[in-house]
């Protein structure tokens, strides 16, 4: 029950990451070019070690 559980987690957690991506899109289509800042924050999204990497295991 438990990995079905945390399966279910980890899948949640892909939705919310792939929803928030959609958000960021929409946001920088609304916005037009990417400022310095943006191009930062979306150079550490797309960073592929973190943290989470560690702890999530799907």
């Amino acid at each position: 029950m438990t990995t079905s559980r945390n399966h279910q987690e980890a899948h949640g957690i892909g939705q919310i990451e792939e929803q928030l991506s959609e958000q960021a899109d929409a946001v920088q289509q609304l916005q037009g070019g990417e400022s310095e800042l943006d191009e930062e924050v979306a150079a550490a999204a797309d960073a592929s070690d973190s943290e989470l990497d560690d702890i999530i295991v799907l």
